[in-house]
């Protein structure tokens, strides 16, 4: 469990700290300030993780899952520290903000789980394989290196070695069993971070610079201030990671053959809103459900949720130890993307086996597939594509996953529920002649 669970925090681990990282340097916090709120966010994602995996009442959907903070926050929440007057006001606008959408987020929950009934496998299937469409991008960056503006970004070096890892956690799943084979990832970055020390690539920095205990203080930054343009940007921020939840436990309830019905959408939906509403007292930002450990989740088939809650006691841990946070941001960036590509691609294959289920031979379903997938990858394909509309709107038209979602949930409705019979028509390939469509037709 120990280790099974460390595997989920190493797969998660980037994406946890990079937001504060992003939003810490917008702001102008010093090194100090920077390690502090990003130990906040690790302790508060590991909070996060316990409510949607253990649970109580009616919080928490008791899937496997690892919450932390949502990087669809983190262009609305620089947009409000730049705007901020003074910086040093920024982080409570923010934490505000949060607290609020939360709590508008937690009431409701259960109204916004009754659109399960919209995601039909079609819907499920597109969904699900654009997630791991969208996630294959930043595996492709972090094996590039750490650093976009350097020189050697993308250098042969980081390329060799995010293949040597991927090699590795291939052979590890090839040829052991048992164990070893559950934790091929977990092995494959121990053993890619000590093939990298000869590179120069391993910095240890982190690990001597850390203090041994930190704890995260309530309201370090100063106690939340609530101003309505943070707030709406915030409530935004809300619905697209709701949107993205739901998701996630439809991608994560046909992977552990469990689906995810209303109520347990609700309950999770719960426990991301109150996991963000909570988060700000302890310094930290929106929580939600990470889809790449989705994929560490269909790729080991350990579905036990009491695995990934270990995985939120070592999160509380590094929040309370900074040291020991420190380990997991030794492994290199590059390591990192040769892992990433197993795991998303991972997610992106679960999608493909749920749209096997959803009937492609009939053509209204072939049409919502091909625009949905069309539709989710523009801003990979053309991360401008929206550039004109307004900063608000790109918040939903940037997030691939809510758009996609959206669209198929819409053209479901249109092509296979307005009207009688529509989803009847059946077809062998949408780009088939007329003439060789059955005599019904």
């Amino acid at each position: 469990m120990a280790t099974s669970g460390l595997q989920h925090v190493a797969a998660m681990y980037a994406g946890v700290v990079a937001p504060p990282l992003i939003v810490g340097a917008a702001v102008g916090l010093s090194g100090a300030d920077l390690t502090f709120l990003t130990g906040a966010c690790l302790f508060t994602a590991g909070l996060a993780t316990f409510l949607q995996t253990l649970g109580f009442w009616k919080i928490g959907a008791r899937l496997p899952f690892v919450n932390g903070v949502t990087f669809a926050g983190v262009a609305p929440m620089t947009a409000i520290a730049v705007s901020a007057k003074d910086r040093s006001d920024a982080l409570p606008m923010i934490f505000g903000a949060v607290i609020v959408a939360g709590l508008l987020g937690f009431l409701a929950a259960p109204f916004f789980s009754k659109a399960v009934r919209f995601f039909p496998p079609v819907v499920t299937g597109s969904v699900i394989t654009l997630i791991g469409v969208s996630l294959l991008p930043v595996a492709f960056g972090w094996a590039q290196g750490p650093n976009p503006a350097a020189h050697d970004y993308g250098s042969t070096t980081y390329l060799t070695l995010a293949g040597i890892t991927l090699l590795l956690v291939l052979l590890l799943r090839r040829f052991t069993r048992g164990f070893v084979k559950q934790i091929a990832v977990l092995l494959g970055l121990v053993l890619g971070t000590l093939i990298a020390i000869p590179f120069g690539v391993t910095d240890f920095t982190p690990v001597t610079k850390a203090a041994v205990v930190g704890f995260p203080t309530p309201f370090h930054f100063g106690a939340p201030t609530f101003h309505l343009a943070a707030i709406l940007s915030m409530c935004v921020v809300m619905v697209v990671s709701m949107t993205e939840s739901t998701a996630d436990m439809l991608a994560l309830g046909e992977i552990v053959e469990r689906p995810s019905d209303e109520k347990v959408i609700a309950a999770g939906l719960r426990a991301d809103t109150l996991g963000s509403a909570l988060s700000p007292f302890f310094n930290g930002f929106m929580c939600s459900a990470f889809a790449q450990n989705i994929g560490l989740v269909a790729m080991t088939r350990i579905r036990s949720r009491f695995v990934v809650a270990v995985g939120g006691g070592f999160l509380v841990l590094m929040g309370l130890c900074p040291m020991a946070a420190s380990l997991i941001a030794v492994v290199p960036r590059p390591v990192l993307g040769g892992a990433g590509v197993v795991l998303f691609g991972s997610v992106a294959a679960s999608g493909i086996q749920t749209l096997v289920r959803a009937g492609l031979e009939k053509d209204n379903n072939v049409l919502i597939v091909a625009v949905s997938l069309a539709v989710g990858i523009i801003p990979i394909t053309a991360p401008g594509f929206y550039h004109a509309f307004p900063e608000t709107a790109r918040i939903v038209l940037d997030s691939g996953i809510s758009t996609g979602c959206v669209t198929a949930v819409i053209l479901n409705l249109l092509f296979n529920h307005l009207g009688k019979g529509s989803e009847a028509e059946d077809v062998t390939h949408p780009m088939e002649a007329g003439a060789e469509l059955s005599p019904a037709h």
